[in-house]
């Protein structure tokens, strides 16, 4: 009797120890849905469809990009953070993640403890532009233009609490200059609003706003990282451009709500970190000015973790506040 009891609790043991092997073997068991927590043409968007296109094949099953833009970011964030299928990622920014905790009395999930970070998709700095109709072609320019024309300058942002949002709250504190903030709900109006003269500048990632420098209605003056951007080195820093120390580093990545098994979650990081590695993935992310992302959880939670110490400390010296 003994002897049967050992042999049971054996074999359940081994069982125990296998379901998660075999749970990260058999997934995906269904559709994959990436929530897109901004608009579709977005620059998060784009970057959920290219891992899409991919993922399918190596999945075996349909990769559906879900747009459900609003509130910042946190009405996708949260269909994520709130998902028990196992099957439902969002793709991430800032904004709703690292920032929303210091910008918001109350949130609709809480970022440590409702969602875990899988991959960073992609690194890019924020791009300063403005309407080409000014004169202004290089950060000294803005900044003097700026504070001759006081009460006058209005700036785009691609929605309340975002990078952009932020990136030029700390540039008029920086440069000592002012200008009245008028939100979008993403890039593609955020970028139409400075191409038409609405708004006279913005903050945005290269790809959201480049079919307007293409066409010559927008004016990329600077970025913000701490010095240039590969695949934007024409483009100075503004760091190097008199604001000194200036830096605010964009970026994207996958979460899933931290109920998701971790062998599933070393699945997904293990299969879009190779798809980030593909040539023609890189190519296609550089070309959007972009920096193909990867590295394992434990850097990518270490990365938002380091992004909240900082913009916690610079959201309350700015006095930001949504609600």
């Amino acid at each position: 009797m003994k002897l049967r009891s050992l042999i049971f609790a054996l074999v359940a043991a081994a069982t125990v120890v296998a379901a998660p092997l075999a749970s990260a073997q058999s997934w995906p068991t269904k559709p994959v849905r990436i929530v897109v927590p901004a608009p579709a043409g977005s620059s998060l968007d784009f970057v959920a469809r290219v891992l899409g296109d991919k993922l399918k094949d190596k999945w075996g099953q349909a990769v559906v990009v879900d747009p459900k833009p609003g509130a910042g970011g946190m009405i996708g964030v949260d269909v994520a953070a709130k998902s028990t299928d196992n099957h439902t990622l969002v793709i991430g920014f800032p904004g709703p993640t690292a920032y929303g905790p210091f910008l918001y009395k109350k949130m609709p999930y809480d970022t440590v403890k409702d969602l875990v970070p899988i991959v960073v998709t992609s690194t890019q700095p924020n791009v300063l532009a403005v309407n080409a109709a000014l004169p202004i072609k290089n950060v000294a320019e803005l900044v003097a233009y700026a504070k001759a024309h006081p009460g006058k300058l209005s700036y785009a942002s691609v929605g309340n609490g975002s990078s952009s949002h932020l990136a030029m709250e700390l540039f008029k504190s920086e440069a000592g200059i002012d200008a009245q903030h008028i939100p979008f709900n993403g890039s593609p109006p955020a970028a139409l609003s400075t191409a038409n003269g609405d708004t006279q500048m913005l903050f945005a990632v290269a790809s959201g706003i480049a079919p307007h420098v293409q066409s010559g209605k927008i004016r990329q003056i600077a970025v913000t990282s701490s010095g240039r951007f590969d695949s934007l080195k024409e483009l100075p820093s503004i760091a190097e451009s008199g604001v000194k120390g200036f830096e605010a580093v964009a970026w994207n990545g996958l979460f899933g709500p931290s109920s998701m098994p971790a062998d599933i979650v070393n699945k997904i990081n293990a299969d879009v970190s190779a798809v980030l590695a593909d040539p023609e993935i890189k190519d296609r992310l550089v070309k959007a000015g972009m920096a193909p992302g990867g590295g394992s959880p434990a850097s990518f939670k270490a990365m938002l973790d380091a992004d909240m110490k900082k913009w916690g400390g610079i959201i309350k010296r700015l006095g930001v506040q949504l609600d």
